[in-house]
């Protein structure tokens, strides 16, 4: 791709669109000196690009026939066998579609990426099929993953396994889907607002959101560097363990991973708790919209560890309930200058930058209508805001976010962790084909006030399934230190292992 001088007419109109007013005079002047700026541009045309090298043979993605995917959980099924040994031998994984992998085409949830076949693999790819991990293909995820429930994506809606008239949770939707049915042994998720842990709770299944930057996100889409996260959503706790041993650590490109502390996490597994303390967050009960059989059913896991010789006290973090707030600017207006406008990276940043996925992914301009109601939502108030307000609200939301991770770190100095149920209440009806664009947004978005607040405070968080209300699971979220994911194990494992969690 060469690059060529900008005509006078273009010029002109570049000028204008930054309020520059020139005369011909200087549209020819400045044209003429762009010269040594266009020979630079196709010096870097020429040279080579260094991404990493595609190893272990795998077959093109095939989507399957709707009777042999009735919850519409899988986008396409790939094989790629992994080395012969390793921790994750004997282990089948998929992949949330927002993962790369290279020759298997990603949709992203979006019409607008259907066709687009990456030419790398993620660096979680890699790490997986180095440890002996058979991947089996790619997970449906909403739209540009810009949704909590599991309705937005551009084929149709991802069904609950245990109703399928109900939502599966977002936008790791079929990710939680194939676990919870037993298809895979293990699934990737991405989580930018709860999307690991929210799914994980509708579906009954453990899900790992990490510290901030301890799993690399290179070769994913993003939507926004300050809340990307992607980690673990497994049948149990030992598996996600195990999982994350191999995901997490630095790969020298990602600038999110800051300061990485990895652990033997599998290494905490049936470690004693006697001693252990947990605080009930009191903000984490009770709000708007919960369902008072989800809050119980939280409570009494609660004192299934105090059973265990937890400690177990009520704590309370008021900041915890305008923390959604601050979600709202960073996400917003970050995902339309970063994943949109950005081609799906902008600029500023080290990262490996996948320049196939850039070029195809700018065509959404083109074809901005087919975008999910959600996503037209947030891009519309982003812009209206970065128009009118520039970007001091996203500025000052993030310098905030260090007052809401102090007051969670004020508690977690004293305490292992801080306990409160994942989603407020349990899977959510799917909204039918010509429900209001208000109805599509609210089944979105109600289920964020307790996962949206870790992805900006960038704690890690895990949820474990801890009981069925009227026949849905019900989740309960283990907050801890930053980079201290193997205490959060530690305690889910004992809690997984002192009973059936259907039964409580």
């Amino acid at each position: 791709m060469s690059v060529q001088l900008p005509t006078e007419d273009q010029l002109g109109d570049v000028a204008a669109t930054l309020g520059m007013h020139l005369s011909p005079a200087d549209v020819a002047s400045f044209k003429g000196l762009m010269k040594g700026y266009v020979e630079a541009y196709n010096a870097v045309a020429l040279m080579p690009d260094t991404l990493p090298e595609v190893s272990y043979p795998r077959t093109m993605g095939v989507r399957p026939a709707p009777e042999d995917n009735p919850l519409n959980a899988w986008y396409v099924k790939s094989t790629v066998k992994g080395a012969s040994e390793g921790k994750l031998a004997g282990k089948t994984v998929v992949l949330k579609d927002n993962v790369m992998l290279a020759g298997v085409q990603l949709m992203n949830g979006s019409s607008t990426l259907e066709g687009y076949v990456p030419d790398v693999d993620a660096t979680i790819v890699t790490r997986l099929l180095d440890a002996g991990a058979t991947i089996l293909g790619k997970a449906h995820c909403e739209c540009f993953c810009m949704s909590g429930g599991s309705h937005t994506g551009a084929l149709g809606p991802v069904r609950n396994p245990h109703d399928p008239s109900r939502s599966a949770g977002g936008s790791s939707s079929g990710s939680a889907v194939l676990v919870s049915l037993g298809e895979v042994d293990m699934a990737i998720g991405g989580d930018q607002g709860g999307s690991i842990r929210m799914p994980s709770s509708f579906c009954g299944t453990v899900g790992m959101k990490p510290t901030h930057g301890l799993v690399p996100y290179t070769g994913i889409v993003p939507i926004e560097i300050y809340v990307d996260h992607t980690g673990p959503i497994t049948a149990t706790v030992a598996d996600n363990a195990l999982m994350l041993e191999v995901l997490a650590g630095p790969d020298g490109y990602d600038s999110r991973q800051f300061a990485c502390k990895t652990a033997p996490y599998t290494e905490a597994l049936g470690r004693p708790v006697k001693g252990m303390k947990v605080a009930v967050l009191t903000e984490g009960f009770g709000q708007p919209g919960a369902m008072d059989g989800v809050d119980r059913k939280v409570r009494a896991a609660a004192q299934r560890l105090a059973d265990l010789g937890i400690t177990v006290d009520e704590v309370s973090v008021p900041m915890h309930l305008v923390a959604p707030a601050l979600w709202v600017p960073i996400g917003l207006q970050g995902l339309t200058q970063t994943m949109m406008l950005g081609d799906g990276y902008g600029t500023s940043r080290q990262d490996m930058y996948v320049l196939s996925f850039m070029d195809f992914h700018r065509s959404w301009r083109q074809r901005a209508n087919e975008l999910s109601e959600t996503l037209k939502l947030a891009m519309l108030f982003a812009q209206y805001a970065d128009d009118t307000y520039g970007k001091r609200f996203y500025g000052k939301a993030v310098n905030l976010s260090y007052k809401v991770r102090a007051a969670y770190d004020a508690v977690l100095a004293d305490y292992d962790a801080i306990l409160m149920p994942t989603t407020p209440m349990t899977a959510t009806p799917l909204p039918a084909a010509d429900a209001s664009r208000e109805e599509v947004v609210m089944r979105a978005f109600e289920m964020l006030p307790n996962t949206s607040p870790f992805d900006v405070s960038h704690h890690p968080a895990l949820t474990v399934p801890c009981g069925m209300l009227d026949g849905l699971p019900v989740g309960m979220q283990l907050v801890g230190k930053f980079w201290d994911e193997a205490t959060l194990y530690r305690i889910a494992h004992a809690f997984e292992q002192s009973g059936d969690w259907k039964e409580l």
